[in-house]
């Protein structure tokens, strides 16, 4: 790369071996959070053409949303011609079952099987980490406890799936196959009304191999509202998973509590952490595919110092050859940095301070740096493990969290779609032997009622 705008993108290199780190990850988490407040110039005057005023983007998500609880399928429609520039009716809406079937018979033979094969991943891994139920029986009074803990899959899931900028099958797989693994009967997907979208080959051909018959052509904070609350022809679903851009995650956000979510998601993440063996080239590689994403954070931390000039010559070299190559730039630029910690110590703790989305440990020997992290959502361990592999084929979920929440969030897995519910079953002398205690607290805390539900039981039993 010899232009000077391009010499002016490289990525910062920060120095925490001097520098204040936590000025510099403040400022990176700051960046890299969904705060809902930042519109660009267009957005703006798009929202004055459709609100007649310069909301926020938080505003008119709450504008939409209220919109579809209060008029239904009308604001959906109406949402939907404004923003997609697309006109739908309520017969329009559903894909129909011939039309997915038609993907199918159209679709690649090669994607196909990459599909199936993918799906099958998936399935085996989301399976293996199903939970048991539980169950403890415990002698009392003569008697018996029983306690069981059960686990039912929910009923009805909605997923949403991108579709405005490209079209991401993957996405489908990774939300669909989990939830029906976890044994989802009903499963509605969203999916805006775009050549990425609804009217994608590939994006119908997908849901229909991953068993999802059930596909709307609806997306932003209108979908969302539509999933949660229902409208006329869409029932209202329990949780609703999967990404989408800023509208599409305050819009889960202004629904949950009415339904549940998986995350707020924000830009895709990479933390690279690398010692002396790991390859510039690869390393540059790892943190330019996640700030294709545009917006996209990819952040290397080492103590071997030469690495991070190596790592900048190649992210120069590799940028200038690749089609997305001027928007991950621009990504590395806003929210990447290169750098350089006191020892392998120093950058665990980095580490689990960003709580990445992503950590790539490039290290000749992985596993001691994995016992020294505690957060991050999906972790990749040695040089040949590149982030692409658990974004597309290993099996489990590419929906992991973002901005900060793998600090208590986790990624999407066939767990999630579970209710859990405790069972606790007491014959007579069991109650008998665990009567005092009840009353005892009961008695302590003011709740008289709770102590009488006990004795009434035992009137006349009782010596």
């Amino acid at each position: 790369m010899s232009d000077s705008s391009e010499t002016s993108a490289a990525v910062p290199e920060i120095d925490c071996r001097q520098s204040d780190a936590d000025r510099v990850f403040r400022r990176l988490r700051e960046k890299l959070s969904p705060r809902g407040d930042v519109v660009s110039e267009e957005g703006r005057r798009r929202t004055i053409e459709l609100f007649g005023e310069p909301l926020s983007p938080r505003d008119v998500v709450r504008r939409i949303c209220d919109d579809v609880r209060t008029r239904g399928l009308d604001a959906v429609l109406e949402y939907t011609k404004k923003l997609d520039r697309c006109e739908l009716t309520k017969d329009t809406l559903r894909v129909p079952q011939e039309e997915l079937e038609q993907a199918v018979a159209q679709a690649d033979e090669e994607f196909l099987s990459t599909v199936r094969t993918i799906r099958d991943n998936i399935r085996e891994f989301q399976s293996a980490v199903l939970p048991q139920d539980a169950e403890v029986r415990r002698p009392a009074g003569g008697g018996e406890i029983r306690l069981r803990q059960r686990h039912l899959p929910m009923k009805r899931v909605g997923i949403c799936v991108p579709g405005g900028a490209a079209a991401y099958p993957s996405t489908v797989l990774m939300t669909a196959v989990p939830a029906k693994t976890a044994g989802v009967e009903q499963i509605a997907v969203v999916v805006p009304p775009t050549p990425f979208g609804a009217w994608n080959t590939d994006i119908l051909a997908t849901c229909f191999e991953a068993g999802v018959t059930e596909v709307y052509r609806i997306g932003g904070a209108q979908a969302v509202a539509a999933l949660a609350w229902g409208i006329d022809g869409i029932p209202r679903v329990d949780k609703i998973v999967g990404p989408g851009n800023l509208f599409v995650a305050l819009a889960k956000q202004h629904v949950f509590g009415d339904v549940d979510i998986d995350s707020i998601a924000g830009p895709s993440e990479v933390v690279v952490i690398a010692d002396e063996t790991a390859r510039p080239d690869f390393v540059a590689a790892d943190l330019i595919s996640q700030a294709e994403h545009s917006p996209g954070s990819g952040i290397l931390l080492t103590w071997h110092e030469p690495l991070i000039g190596q790592v900048q010559e190649e992210l120069r070299r590799q940028l200038a050859c690749l089609p997305r190559g001027d928007l991950a730039r621009a990504s590395l630029r806003d929210y990447g940095a290169l750098i350089l910690t006191r020892d392998a110590a120093h950058a665990a703790r980095l580490t689990d301070r960003l709580a990445p989305e992503h950590l790539h440990i490039s290290m000749s020997d992985p596993e001691p740096m994995l016992r020294a992290v505690q957060n991050a959502g999906a972790v990749f361990l040695g040089h040949f493990t590149p982030v692409a592999l658990g974004d597309y084929v290993a099996g489990p979920s590419h929906v992991l969290p973002t901005g900060g929440t793998a600090r208590f969030s986790n990624g999407l897995a066939s767990t999630d779609f579970l209710k859990r519910s405790s069972v606790i079953e007491y014959d007579q002398a069991a109650l008998r032997a665990d009567a005092d205690h009840v009353r005892l607290m009961a008695d302590r805390e003011g709740l008289t009622a709770h102590s009488a539900s006990v004795t009434v039981r035992l009137q006349g039993r009782e010596s």
